[in-house]
């Protein structure tokens, strides 16, 4: 019953169908899949696998985007307190402990003498005390162990990489090839970072939605932008909290929930929701307080990794989401300082929206009913946050699966119908069935009246029971043909 989107993430190495099908009735909604640690050939298994359980489960696939990370090592190398490092941007050279090579070849160029250089997600620092042309010298900051490929990340500095590596542009390639729904973008920096991915969907006349990472002070600085160019936002904690100072963040993640709310644009919470999970069944209280407050903040989503790609605890700590979820939503107040009203430049669909959320708190309306083309008018019921469900009647499978990142709405998809009367009944039978509402409960209808490109133009409130009387006689839209009854949100 909760209202909160799930996003698990899942490994090749455990992706068959009874595992995805227990986390599914859990509660997860979309499927991430990283590039990182999975080839082509395991990602194809898993979409394969998802899809057999059902075809209204999100995709979503990472790209490693703009970052570094070192080269190779044989064996895991300690440091110590106190030791001097070189450090070289060569990265067809193994590392070893006395020089250090990176994956980013021009790393000199856009280090200076005392920054940080942080390795393993924050794990290693060194500090740089000498810039020596095709090196850097560094002195190590705390006792810690580098092994390969580890993350690294230089606070403060831009580091001038393309938006996309060579890795990325055929992964983008192979999610159009397997009509993927999602491309969850990695360290964006600006909106020219989405336009680089973008450019590549349009040439191959995809349709392929655009989730941008935010994971360093680039993206936070430039926010404004990337909601405007992108689908929708993944606020990914684990690089953001290296990349700028960690007691930021809670603040940094409010503010990002905030724009993206304003702007109907889906937002996801990610990274050690319930990290505790991996290893014990139990979360802590602080990690069901960190869920908790990212839901009264108003995020769309949550997403799990290696709590549901590796952790031992997979199905529990889905189960354990999806409680906290629905219990923090009936705690949720009110008295939000989130209104995604326009009021200077109010559309006619947002005005419908807002009134059909405020006839569930007025009225008592018990549920929503919308049909969706694209899924804009959907999006836009979702953005207000209300307390009753919503249940978008999708003409496209995509558009369902889209819908699985946005809060409170249960997308279904429904072959197309002549008869919008059919559609109508059916829904609100289906809210029936699993108990959103009785018949005697109120429900609004919100849709179209002019066809195809006709936009959102009405908002009904009927008593479900009066819907079911032969004598009721309805005013809603009708249809001349097939392809005409479809919604242009």
């Amino acid at each position: 019953m909760k209202q909160t989107k799930i996003v698990c993430s899942i490994s090749d190495l455990r992706c068959d169908e009874d595992f995805l099908r227990k986390l599914f009735f859990a509660g997860m909604n979309v499927v991430r899949m990283n590039t990182a640690h999975a080839t082509p050939e395991g990602m194809t298994r898993i979409i394969k696998n998802v899809r057999a359980v059902s075809s209204h489960i999100g995709i979503l696939i990472d790209t490693k985007g703009p970052e570094v990370r070192t080269t190779n090592v044989e064996q895991p190398l300690t440091y110590k307190t106190g030791e001097i490092v070189k450090i070289f941007g060569r990265p067809d050279i193994d590392t070893t402990h006395d020089a250090i090579n990176l994956s980013y070849a021009d790393i000199t160029k856009d280090v200076r003498v005392g920054d940080d250089i942080l390795f393993d997600d924050g794990a290693l620092c060194m500090k740089v005390i000498e810039n020596a042309g095709p090196m850097l010298i560094a002195q190590v900051q705390n006792d810690g162990v580098l092994g390969a490929h580890k993350s690294v990340n230089i606070p403060g500095e831009h580091i001038d990489l393309p938006a996309l590596t060579e890795k990325d542009k055929h992964n983008i390639l192979f999610a159009i090839e397997q009509d993927i729904d999602f491309i969850a973008h990695s360290f964006v920096r600006n909106a020219e970072d989405v336009k680089a991915v973008q450019a590549i969907l349009d040439e191959h006349n995809s349709d392929i939605k655009i989730i941008s990472k935010i994971e360093n002070q680039e993206g936070v600085d430039n926010i404004d932008e990337i909601i405007e160019a992108s689908y929708g936002v993944m606020i990914a904690r684990g690089d953001l909290g290296i990349e700028v100072p960690i007691e930021e963040i809670p603040g940094i993640q409010r503010q990002i929930i905030r724009k993206c709310v304003m702007k109907k644009k889906p937002v996801i919470v990610a990274t050690q929701m319930l990290h505790t999970m991996i290893h014990n069944p139990r979360p802590t209280r602080a990690e069901v307080t960190d869920i908790a407050n990212a839901i009264f903040s108003q995020t769309d989503a949550l997403m799990l990794s290696g709590e549901t790609a590796s952790g031992k605890y997979p199905l529990e700590a889905v189960q354990t989401m999806a409680r906290i979820a629905e219990q923090a939503e009936a705690d949720r107040t009110w008295d939000s300082d989130v209104n995604p009203i326009q009021k200077d430049n109010i559309t006619q669909r947002e005005f419908l929206a807002h009134s059909a959320i405020e006839s569930t708190r007025q009225l008592g309306v018990k549920g929503i009913i919308t049909d969706s083309e694209t899924g804009l008018t959907a999006r836009n019921l979702a953005a207000f946050r209300g307390p009753t469900p919503i249940l978008a009647i999708c003409y496209r499978e995509r558009t369902q699966r889209l819908l699985n990142l946005s809060y409170g709405i249960l997308p279904i998809y429904q072959k197309e119908h002549t008869n919008s009367e059919y559609i109508f009944t059916a829904a609100i039978r289906m809210l029936r069935q699993k108990g959103y509402i009785q018949s005697e409960d109120k429900i609004a209808y919100l849709s179209g009246s002019f066809g195809k490109n006709g936009g959102t133009t009405l908002l009904e409130i009927n008593r479900v029971s009066q819907v079911f009387d032969k004598s009721y006689e309805f005013h809603l839209p009708r249809y001349g043909d097939v392809n005409s009854k479809k919604q242009q949100d």
